[in-house]
């Protein structure tokens, strides 16, 4: 981790593995996915520590804190050390993940007992796959 005090923000994304790419963590940020300090801000912006983001990736929002920076990109191990995720924002990314496994169970469960018909078809494709995987 390196002290210096002039870091961008697409920079630092990148650097902390929050995206895999310098010009996706660019993307992201001038499409609105992070915000510095509760307001949305362009990639050049200067990081520093102690600064909160909120970052927006797929269904998970993170709320993170700045406590190093860094300009080079290393492994995930060094990364993480460059921030801490705030406690209320792992909850609520733990909750949301229940809630959408929740629903997608709901979603596969049938409202009906299969017909003949429906349960020929499920066994056929029972046998495809076991078969597929000889």
């Amino acid at each position: 981790m390196s002290d210096k005090s002039k870091i961008r923000l697409d920079k630092w994304l990148w650097a902390a593995r929050f995206f895999k790419t310098r010009a996706l963590a660019k993307k992201a940020v001038e499409g609105g996915k992070v915000h510095y300090d509760g307001q949305r801000s362009k990639c050049s912006k200067v990081v520093e520590i102690g600064g909160l983001l909120k970052i927006n990736q797929g269904w998970d929002e993170k709320v993170v804190e700045i406590i190093a920076l860094s300009e080079q990109r290393r492994g995930a191990p060094e990364a993480a050390l460059l921030y801490t995720e705030t406690a209320q924002s792992i909850k609520k990314r733990e909750e949301q993940a229940i809630q959408r496994k929740m629903i997608q169970l709901s979603a596969m469960t049938p409202d009906h007992k299969p017909d003949k018909r429906s349960r020929r078809q499920i066994q056929r494709t029972k046998d495809l796959l076991l078969n597929d995987g000889e």
